[in-house]
């Protein structure tokens, strides 16, 4: 199984995370530079990312396939 199907929850998470961190800044962020994560729009961006790889990554389904040995 490939890196991008077992972790497909994952990547759209951090992608859509991303766009959203960085619409959060152009439209909303901080104007007068006092804010730490709205401010730059390096720093939403990560953020935004960071919290939807979190949030998205939830979703995955657990492997039920464990084998015991004895």
């Amino acid at each position: 199984m490939s890196f991008i199907k077992r972790n497909i929850w994952l990547i759209g998470g951090v992608m859509l995370g991303a766009l959203a961190g960085f619409l959060y800044w152009n439209f909303i962020g901080c104007t007068t530079g006092s804010c730490a994560i709205t401010s730059n729009p390096i720093n939403s961006t990560v953020y935004g990312s960071v919290t939807g790889g979190l949030i998205f990554s939830s979703f995955k389904k657990k492997n039920t396939n464990t084998k015991k040995e004895n």
